[in-house]
């Protein structure tokens, strides 16, 4: 049996409460959660303590220990990418598989950084949203792809990240400009890629469900629900990253992401005006 670590900016919330029973399902039992580390325990819920004592996982004192007790790693925090430098570079000095969730970082120079870290140390590194993994998604013909238009729940800061990455897995990574076309209680993004194609995003509140709609270059239009269990879907993946070492992502994916995150921001400052995009690395 591998055992993986779970790192985290405290323990008790929701990917953690999920994830070691998830995984352990997922692998038959080959991997196991057995480790954790929390920077602080939950404003109003349980102790880092406790939340281990209850899940049967050991706590440990430091991000270093689990690490050296650990065969994989999982950095969670997923609602403080701001952390993530801070809680993986550990990880990544390790040589050990290492999954960081998402939002994978701030700010495309972090996300590059993390990158170079792993790729120093030889440490397999890999970042998703679970709804790349929707059968709906992963299974759609991207070959003819001409306009397409997300709308999803939340704010921006956590969930544009769900709307963005199967939109980069859907039209590629090479996204020229883009323009926040939204008002304060809807956040949305026009973004246009080098060859003419545009994506728009729309986050439109907590009771909008997930969902794509595509106009092809043949002329023909599909909509895409994902209603499959795209979780357990990316546990799977997440799994098989644990057990060869192979990231399900390509680094340049991510890091084109989070550049979009990020422009996005930059963009919603100066509403209707294009700003341009660096190139893909």
């Amino acid at each position: 049996m591998r055992t993986i670590g779970l790192i985290d900016y405290y323990l008790d919330e929701w990917h953690a409460n999920r994830y070691p029973a998830w995984i352990g399902q997922a692998s038959g039992g080959r991997l196991k959660v057995a480790y954790a580390y929390g920077m602080k325990d939950a404003d109003g819920g349980l102790s880092n303590a406790a939340w281990c004592e209850r899940n049967g996982i050991k706590p440990l004192a430091s991000i270093e220990e689990v690490v050296d007790r650990s065969d994989g790693l999982v950095v969670l925090a997923p609602d403080h990418p701001e952390l993530h430098e801070r809680l993986a570079l550990p990880c990544l000095r390790s040589g050990k598989p290492t999954y960081v969730d998402k939002t994978f970082a701030p700010d495309r120079r972090t996300a590059e950084a993390l990158f170079e870290a792993a790729r120093a140390h030889g440490t397999p590194l890999y970042s998703a949203s679970a709804l790349r993994y929707a059968a709906e998604y992963a299974e759609a013909d991207k070959t003819d792809i001409e306009v397409l238009c997300s709308v999803g729940p939340g704010d921006y800061g956590n969930y544009a990240v769900h709307q963005l990455e199967p939109v980069v897995a859907l039209m590629g990574r090479r996204a020229k400009r883009l323009m926040y076309i939204g008002t304060p209680d809807a956040p949305a993004l026009l973004i246009r890629f080098a060859d003419g194609r545009q994506a728009t995003v729309h986050l439109l509140g907590r009771d909008c469900p997930f969902g794509i709609a595509v106009k092809r270059a043949t002329g023909g239009t599909t909509v895409l629900k994902p209603e499959s269990d795209y979780f357990q879907a990316f546990i799977r993946q997440l799994v098989a990253f644990f057990e060869t070492g192979v990231p399900a992502v390509e680094p340049a994916d991510t890091i084109a992401i989070v550049t979009l995150l990020e422009y996005g921001r930059i963009a919603a400052r100066m509403p209707y005006e294009w700003i341009e995009l660096p190139a893909p690395g």
